[in-house]
């Protein structure tokens, strides 16, 4: 069901024939909502605009939601929603698992290609935005009811395994007895004899050969290598708190069989052509080709991501496909898509985005880094928040960071500002969360003492919403029926940052409320409707902050 604002904007342009824009009221005694709709119309018709407001709401039927509405200054039209309807949605809220989130009516196949670290190498900071962004979009995504199929595409090919697994041989290496962090010791040891002595180089890419042509010994050591790797992937996914798993993997070795026949495809119809020496397609209005098969005959990223397409397409009949990198990335996308359209990959039926971040900063406000200049791990940058927080508080802090401004902007990673419980930051919302369930917990235990203190607060049955006589109850129940709607924006735009804010905006409602309007020093069905308010504001919390995959806890 859409939301209470949409419907009444719906009403209202039913009537009108023009989006009413609807904007909350800016003070209580205007009501909830003002339109400038009168105002506009009366330009049109040439008519005093009250005179058009007035007509416009004697057309309308709004009963149902609002109280009659009012013209007010030049033209506006106040509208106030019936305080029972709040309540009854408010009500709907307490008992529903998806807290009013609605249910695709088409729901699609979405994959949502995120995360992707490089086997051989820990998970660092450029990877952190990437994999929280991404499983937000996941939740949401399936809290609406989409099939979503999250992509890991890990860097698990090219020419770097031939120098690995070479150094392993001439060294007699057992991979299996290292962890992620030697096995990237290992990697800085191989590049640098690599660089240092040809003749390694030389047996190197001659190893690279044995591992495309399938030799079982290098095959071995690779398998090793990947599944080093993954241990260490997992541990940091674990730690993160996402929804990843090993069967969503599918790196870039997947695809290898695939290049040839994407290249062959991209010749047949015409778009790719030798320049060169090298196989290229190009694109008006770009400056430089895709080059698809390089002069070697070797396959770059740009052959790969195409066939990722085409598979995510033609295999996981995908209805819309999300990457989630780096905006310096965003070029590449924009021509991926436009080749990927050209050779029939890509049919138009199928939604294909890019969502660029911006880089995480030191406090400093320059790029992180570690004191030698090299990149920060994943695991240390988690290390460093928990020196001032629990872990669940800790990581509310850094997702909440990550996802509450613009995805495109570059944000500080300020580990003692973002845990605070003040402000505007995830452990904030935490925060709000525990103080609602300890009144629901101290009501519980008033009207029976032997109730479990551990009991799930989402069970004991907190009654419906009765009375919202006072505007700072009426505020709050308003900004509860917007969560669906605010949910859908998410989806629609991939725009975590309106649910952060819309989630920011209802712990300040709330307190504001708990100051006005006494919970547990009222009485009778005050207090028992004041308490299902509370219920609602708690079950709307807890399912948003699990879409930012943020903890909910009940005490703090």
């Amino acid at each position: 069901m859409s939301s209470l604002p949409s419907q009444l904007s719906a009403r209202v342009e039913s009537v009108t024939g023009v989006d009413p824009e609807l904007r909350p009221a800016t003070k209580p005694q205007f009501g909830h909502f003002q339109s400038n709709v009168a105002l506009r119309l009366a330009k049109q018709e040439g008519r005093p605009p009250r005179e058009v407001a007035a007509d416009v709401i004697a057309r309308l039927g709004v009963g149902d939601l609002c109280e009659t509405p009012e013209v007010a200054g030049p033209g506006f039209i106040n509208f106030r929603l019936r305080s029972d309807v709040l309540a009854q949605v408010a009500s709907d809220l307490i008992d529903d698992p998806h807290a009013g989130i609605t249910q695709a009516p088409n729901p699609q196949r979405i994959v949502i290609d995120y995360s992707a670290p490089n086997v051989a190498k820990q998970m660092h900071v450029g990877h952190l935005r990437s994999t929280i962004i991404g499983d937000c979009f996941n939740r949401v995504l399936t809290a609406q009811g989409h099939t979503v199929i999250p992509q890991n595409h890990i860097g698990d090919w090219g020419t770097q395994f031939g120098m690995l697994v070479q150094y392993v041989v001439e060294h007699g290496l057992d991979v299996t007895t290292l962890d992620l962090p030697e096995v990237e010791q290992l990697y800085k040891d191989s590049k640098k004899e690599f660089d240092a002595d040809p003749d390694f180089a030389d047996r190197a890419r001659r190893r690279v050969v044995k591992l495309q042509g399938g030799d079982e010994r290098t095959l071995a050591i690779w398998r090793s290598l990947i599944e080093v790797s993954l241990a260490g992937f997992n541990e940091t996914y674990a730690r993160l708190g996402v929804l990843l798993t090993d069967d969503d993997l599918a790196g870039e070795s997947t695809y290898n069989d695939d290049l040839p026949r994407v290249v062959d495809e991209l010749e047949a119809d015409g778009l790719a052509v030798e320049d060169n020496g090298a196989l290229c397609v190009f694109l008006e209005g770009q400056d430089a080709p895709m080059i698809v098969r390089k002069r070697d005959g070797g396959f770059g990223y740009d052959a790969t991501d195409l066939a990722a397409i085409r598979r995510r397409v033609s295999t996981l009949h995908a209805d819309r496909i999300i990457y989630v990198t780096d905006v310096r990335q965003a070029h590449h996308f924009e021509v991926l898509f436009e080749v990927a359209r050209k050779a029939g990959f890509l049919p138009e039926s199928v939604a294909a985005e890019h969502v660029g971040y911006g880089m995480v900063l030191g406090p400093d406000g320059h790029p992180f880094k570690t004191r030698e200049g090299g990149t920060v791990s994943l695991a240390s940058l988690l290390d460093a928040a928990e020196q001032h927080a629990a872990p669940n508080i800790a990581l509310a802090a850094i997702k909440y960071a990550d996802l509450s401004n613009g995805l495109q902007k570059d944000y500080v990673f300020d580990a003692e500002r973002m845990v605070q419980t003040t402000g505007d930051t995830g452990p904030y919302l935490q925060y709000a969360h525990a103080r609602v369930s300890q009144i629901l917990r101290r009501a519980a235990a008033e009207a029976d003492p032997q109730v479990d203190p551990e009991a799930d607060l989402s069970t004991l049955g907190w009654g419906r919403v009765e009375l919202l006589e006072e505007p700072a109850e009426q505020q709050l129940a308003l900004l509860l029926s917007r969560f669906g709607e605010i949910v859908d924006l998410v989806a629609v735009d991939l725009t975590p940052h309106k649910l952060c804010t819309y989630l920011y905006d209802l712990a300040g409602a709330y307190s504001s409320f708990y100051e006005k309007c006494p919970v547990l020093r009222s009485e009778g069905q005050v207090r028992a409707s004041r308490l299902a308010l509370c219920a609602a504001v708690r079950r709307v919390l807890g399912v948003g902050l699990g879409l930012l995959g943020i903890d909910a806890p009940d005490r703090m």
